[in-house]
């Protein structure tokens, strides 16, 4: 088995791979300042309720938007599962050929994604990934890992809205009934929700037309569910395509050590 991990700032999600099977998923916050001795405490947890011996599990690769902790998981692989992960960093087989002018720039987890999308779905495809940054990816017709564009996350501009204001709530978000809000409250979610559909089909459409042809767009993240069955400029949801992502560059780095 192979237990793949994604590091990202508000959550952790973790998954458990028997062949290419997704055996089980989840999700934990963040911690930045959690010990080694607490996440591995933690996975072993949950381990056990799934059933899950520390015998079976032969690999375990990780990428991570928060720099910090990837040292703090490769002690809880090392001393909890007794392995050395594979890190998504520079150097790092990954199949796609990153174009961008530093390649270095690019956090591991868009290009975990890139790599997901290009192997599932064919080419050429956009990656929305919809979590606490709202993140645009773009792989060419020739299997170019191009760019793409970051903007704020839907949870952090709503959060904005009331910690920078002196009148506005905190909101629950959720599909509002209309565009039109007949309330404070139905008036924000229409902006946050209608306003990022706005953002997506937007953006889509101008990276299109500077690709000069129709692409695939898969969506990932936590917000991909919600935004996506608002707009036919999503074609597909996919809220594990980063641990796939990770297995399918696990794999090919072990391939080429053999």
């Amino acid at each position: 088995m192979l237990v793949t991990i994604d590091i990202g700032n508000t959550s952790i999600a973790v998954g458990v791979f028997d062949g290419d099977r997704l055996k089980v998923t989840w999700r934990v916050a963040t911690g930045i300042h959690r010990l080694a001795d607490e996440y591995g405490t933690l996975f072993l947890n949950l381990l056990q309720r799934q059933g899950i011996l520390l015998s079976k599990i032969r690999g375990a690769a990780l990428c991570s938007a928060v720099p910090p902790l990837v040292s703090t998981f490769h002690e809880v692989c090392q001393e909890y599962l007794g392995i050395s992960p594979l890190v998504v960093e520079p150097g790092v087989r990954t199949g796609i050929r990153i174009t961008i002018d530093n390649a270095r720039e690019v956090g591991p987890d868009r290009i975990v994604n890139a790599v997901a999308a290009h192997q599932l779905y064919g080419e050429p495809v956009i990656i929305i990934d919809l979590g606490t940054a709202t993140t645009f990816d773009v792989v060419s017709g020739g299997g170019d890992y191009l760019g793409g564009a970051i903007a704020p996350g839907i949870a952090i501009a709503t959060e904005a809205l009331f910690t920078r204001t002196a009148m506005l709530p905190r909101i629950e978000l959720v599909r509002p009934k209309q565009v039109i809000g007949r309330s404070t409250i139905s008036a924000m979610q229409s902006g946050i929700v209608f306003g990022y559909i706005g953002l997506i089909e937007g953006m889509v459409r101008r990276i299109e037309q500077e690709l000069g042809s129709k692409t695939k767009v898969i969506a990932t993240g936590g917000y991909a569910q919600l935004l996506a069955q608002e707009t036919p400029a999503i074609d597909i949801v996919n809220s594990d395509l980063t641990l796939v992502g990770l297995r399918l560059i696990y794999e090919m780095n072990e391939t080429e050590k053999s």
